[in-house]
């Protein structure tokens, strides 16, 4: 049979597999296996079968990953989100939309001690809803403030994503987490802004909170001394070249428990179910990863990265045409995969594309991140904002996406500032 068949035959077979809801991970196995013993033999396929599923599972680096889900696991279980919020409240709860705004630093900073996006969206809408209601705000811009402030969830490391990202592309995980610092940043400020622009056009939209005293201001910066000290411990451990990126996770997994521990918020039971938690996700994400592998395989064969390099690269659009093409696609499939999916899929088939470009591999890795965090929010399939509903199902889906647009078009100027400055991703990096 024609390998070109062959290719297209797997690649139909993989997205009618996701179609009909089988997991990411086993239907890229599943055609990894098969198609890779198409073009060679069964018993060579087999063969590959034994070896890469092992390998992967027992790659050092990778073992950041389960301690990295477990940081995040206990941090919801110890109530890390509500003090944050209560934290933004006191500070920026004065200003007109502040509670809009103390939303949104509460999202960043859940972000910093999770590293996952949906994990951050159903965390906020829990925490975050019930207070902009009772603040006055109105459904529709509430849920669509969480829903972009969980995207923060993969960028403001420690993110699971760019681990993914980094592993697949063998770049420096210590780095790539330093870049999403700025542009997590950026986010943050940019949905300020938007946040002020909208009280300006529909001030009965963005009432004004009540404003603290210095006292109270002071005693919240108590609740959030530990995600503080988690961050700099995990990101300026890193960057200063203190610590690796596998001992930060397993230093930020240990210091969450004792937290947790010290607070009196980890019973015995609590901590088990924390346990089986971090363990069930960090078995889809390695499940994920083995059918990642295992396609790869089948793509190498079918010379797949090199062909589509080749005819990307030999289009009249330039470099940036080319860019322009594949963000467009990253944005589509965001809208419908599951984003650690999406980048296990499309990066090892797209890297070569951008390498053979000339653009900058960090960088590139942050602008897919941002790409995906937009197609997580935008209609029709805007997998965060299908979360949010699952937790407040009370709130008509229309409402939440019309909320939502603002924020879609400030993520869109984001993306845009990164791609024609390329030094808010870099300059952070480069100073390692």
């Amino acid at each position: 049979m024609d390998n070109n068949l062959i290719t297209l035959l797997g690649f139909v077979g993989l997205f009618g597999m996701i179609a009909m809801r089988v997991p990411v991970g086993i239907a890229m196995g599943i055609v990894g296996v098969l198609g890779f013993a198409a073009l060679t033999s069964f018993d060579v396929a087999l063969g590959m079968l034994a070896t890469s599923p092992l390998h992967t599972v027992t790659n050092y680096n990778l073992s950041l990953i389960p301690m990295f889900i477990l940081m995040g696991v206990f941090a919801s279980a110890t109530g890390m989100s509500r003090e944050l919020f209560r934290a933004g409240q006191a500070w920026l709860g004065g200003f007109r939309g502040g509670a809009a705004m103390s939303t949104m630093a509460a999202c960043g900073g859940f972000a910093a001690i999770c590293g996952s996006s949906v994990a951050t969206a159903a965390t906020m809408t829990r925490v975050a809803l019930p207070e902009m209601r009772r603040s006055g705000y109105a459904d529709s811009l509430s849920t669509g403030l969480i829903a972009s402030g969980g995207t923060l969830g993969i960028l403001i490391p420690p993110s699971v994503v760019l681990v993914l990202y980094g592993f697949l592309t063998d770049q420096d995980i210590g780095k790539l987490f330093v870049a999403g610092v700025i542009p997590g940043l950026l986010a943050i400020l940019l949905s300020f802004v938007t946040i002020q622009v909208l009280g300006i056009l529909r001030p009965e939209s963005m009432p004004e909170g009540a404003r603290y005293s210095w006292r109270d201001k002071l005693v919240s910066l108590r609740g959030i001394w530990a995600v503080l000290l988690l961050f700099i411990a995990i990101v300026g451990g890193i960057y200063l070249g203190v610590v690796t990126p596998v001992e930060a996770a397993a230093l930020g997994a240990f210091c969450t428990f004792l937290i947790g521990v010290l607070r009196g918020r980890l019973t015995v039971r609590m901590t088990v179910s924390c346990l089986i938690d971090a363990l069930r996700t960090s078995v889809a994400i390695f499940t994920i990863l083995i059918g990642a592998m295992l396609f790869s395989y089948f793509l190498t064969v079918t010379q797949t990265p090199q062909l589509l390099t080749e005819w990307l690269t030999s289009l009249p659009v330039g470099r940036f045409g080319v860019l322009l093409i594949i963000l467009c696609l990253f944005l589509v499939l965001g809208c419908v995969l599951d984003p650690m999916a999406m980048i296990i899929l499309m990066v090892p088939i797209l890297y070569p594309v951008i390498t053979s470009l000339g653009f900058d591999p960090i960088w590139f890795g942050i602008i897919v991140v941002v790409a995906v965090e937009l197609g997580m929010i935008t209609p029709p399939i805007g997998i965060n904002v299908f979360v949010i509903r699952s937790v407040a199902p009370d709130v008509p889906l229309g409402r939440m996406f019309k909320g939502v647009m603002p924020f879609v078009a400030a993520d869109t100027v984001r993306l845009a500032l990164l791609v024609l400055f390329p030094t808010l991703v870099l300059f952070l990096p480069g100073k390692m």
